[in-house]
Order: C-alpha cells, then structure tokens, then sequence
C-alpha cells in the first residue's frame, strides 16, 4: 500500500478486501461509493484548470489569484485513471469545470476519454460560454452529452460590472450553437443577486418558451477572497423565487430534473424548464450525490468544507487503483450531514485533518 494513503486500520482491512477481490478479474469493479448517511455518489467534477478568461465579482477578487497550472495541476492521463477507477465504483457521471475548462488544450482529449470509459453515461462541461463557439462541434463529436452554460444578464453593462470583461453576445451565441448542435443537456446558469439582475428573471423564465433549455437560478453565494459566505446584501432567497415565478405563471407545473435541480418547473406550452437551487440555503444536501476533485487533486466532499483529500502525490509515486479506492472511501466516510455541518467542521480547523483553504471558486470548480 502506498505511504501517502494514510488509511487508519478499517480503511487498511477495506483494502485487503478490496485487494483480494482485484485477483478475481484484470478489471475489478468496485463497490459504490457511499457516506455514513446512506448517501451513494455517482457523479464527479472535475475542475480541470483554476484559469479563467473571466474574472466575476462573486468568484475571486479584482486582483485574480495564483493560478496553478504546468506540474502543479493533474495531467491528462491522471485525470482519466481517476475517471476509470471512480466509474468501477458507481460513478456515471462526468462533469468538466474550472475555472474555464476551455482553456486547457487537450479538453477535446479529455471529454473523449471520459465519455469512452466503460460505465460512464454522461459527460457534461460547465463553461462561460465565451470560447465554445470555437470548440463546440469538436466537443459535440467527443461525446459532450451536456453543457451548462453561465449567464448572469441579457444587458452588456451589467455583464461587464459583474464579470470585468465584455461578451454577453457570445454567450447567447454558445447557447443558440448548443441547441443547434441539438446536445441532450444545454443549461443555463444565473446566480441570481438582488438589485442586480433580479429585474431580469422574467426574461430569463421566458428563454424556456421556445427554446429546450433548463434555465437555473441559483441562490448567491459569494466565494472571493474575503469568504463572505454570510452575506445579505445580493442574497435573493429561492423560497422568494419560487413565490415569484408562481405569480408570473399561476399555472406553473411541476417537472422532472436531476437531484441538485431542487426546486424545478415547466410553464405549460414551454419547451424548456425553469431551476431553482438552493445553494446557500443547502436544502439539497440530502440528495448530494457529488464528488469534487481540484484542478490540483484534491478531493472535496462538500463545497462548504475546506477539508481535501490529496490525490497528486499518490498518483505520482506508484500507486495502486485500490489505494485510490480506498482514498475516495475515507473522504466521503468523513463527509458531514449537511453544508451548515461542513462549515462548523471547518471553523474548527481539526488538526487530525488537512485544511486547505481556497480564495477564489475557480481553484475548486464549483
């Protein structure tokens, strides 16, 4: 067993019996990947890269951060052994962020590794939207079988204060090209801030009218380097949303959506649905089936947490698929009830456990 695993003797025990069951068959399955809570995970983010060619107001600050990047982040070949040994454990759904994954070059490699790997189903991308009209038939080809796209605002300005750079009109491009590409998935994701863009939402509930889209508004959670997670002056609550939308549309249905899709419905005669999702709120955490993984390798089990689980050392000095097993096994037996309980575990800072605190979103991938 490596030495950089550092399972105590119930993790030691789990991998001779994971161990003995590799001798059965030259591709050994696993079994899934559950919490002490009854949660079973079968989806992963992969941030792929910290950079992004934006710089949003609620993700880093002005000044942008040290982005890692060369020997510091997970190579391709590291990130797709990971993928493979997560799909033997369950995990069917891969999904790309960043920073913006589009500015790694061997993104079209990567989406083709994935969606090539024996049990993965899905393989989904979350971009900005400003490059993927350059690369979106590539990636359609590769097998990208979603792609959520974020948007903020229809209005160039305001685009510009929230995200320090033009491009509104590019976004709309990427998002018109998706639809046309006829990708199964294509979502739209805005935070929604008061006195910001809370002025907009009807536009964005009537971009479902005649495009088959999820439009996804989702609760403020601001991640710069100030951490200033409790915040109430941009906070537009989903319980205020959902009351919103049923004014606009008394008719409103419900509709079906994945499990982070808390709160989601379908204006009848619309082609596309309407998302809320709790962020900040965390009323989701029961349904949680994700894992993190960092552009640098470190495993998350909840976004709220600074608590990592590093993978870069064991991958880079011989490790075996049952030691990457057993990791991922020890992060998510340590995973906490609910996003409030990852946070207090945080505060704590327990020294038996490696905190790694982030300032910025793009360095964990949301």
């Amino acid at each position: 067993m490596n030495e950089n695993v550092g399972v105590d003797k119930k993790y030691a025990t789990a991998l001779a019996e994971e161990q003995g069951k590799s001798s059965l068959s030259s591709v050994t399955q696993y079994e899934p990947l559950q919490d002490t809570f009854g949660r079973t995970f079968d989806y992963v983010r992969i941030a792929i890269t910290e950079k992004c060619n934006l710089r949003c107001t609620y993700c880093m600050p002005e000044e942008g951060v040290d982005f890692k990047n060369g020997e510091q982040i997970l190579t391709s070949e590291e990130i797709l052994r990971v993928v493979d040994v997560l799909a033997r454990m369950g995990i069917k759904k891969v999904r790309f962020t960043g920073g913006e994954p589009l500015v790694r070059k061997d993104i079209i490699q990567l989406v083709e590794g994935a969606a090539n790997t024996p049990g993965i189903k899905a393989v989904h991308m979350t971009t900005n939207g400003i490059i993927f009209p350059k690369y979106a038939k590539q990636l359609r080809d590769a097998g990208l079988t979603g792609v959520n796209i974020s948007m903020d605002t229809f209005d160039e300005a305001k685009f510009f204060e929230i995200t320090r750079r033009a491009g509104v009109e590019k976004v709309m491009e990427s998002i018109r090209l998706a639809q046309e590409l006829d990708f199964p998935r294509v979502k739209i994701n805005a935070v929604a801030m008061r006195g910001f863009n809370d002025g907009e939402l009807e536009s964005f509930y009537e971009m479902t009218k005649d495009n088959r889209v999820t439009v996804r508004f989702i609760e403020f959670m601001p991640f710069d380097a100030h951490q200033i997670w409790e915040t109430g002056e941009h906070f537009l609550s989903a319980e205020t949303m959902i009351r919103q939308l049923k004014e606009k549309y008394p008719d409103i249905e419900l509709a079906s959506g994945t499990r982070t899709e808390h709160h989601i419905f379908q204006v009848p005669g619309y082609k596309g649905k309407i998302a809320i999702i709790p962020a900040f709120t965390r009323s989701l955490c029961g349904n949680c089936s994700r894992i993190r993984l960092t552009a640098d390798g470190g495993i998350r089990n909840c976004l709220y947490s600074d608590q990592e689980y590093t993978l870069m050392d064991m991958l880079r000095s011989g490790c075996t698929d049952e030691d990457i097993v057993l990791k991922f096994r020890k992060a998510f037996n340590d995973k906490a009830k609910d996003g409030f309980e990852s946070r207090k575990k945080t505060a704590m800072k327990e020294s038996t456990i490696e905190f790694k605190g982030r300032s910025s979103m793009t360095q964990i991938g949301g």
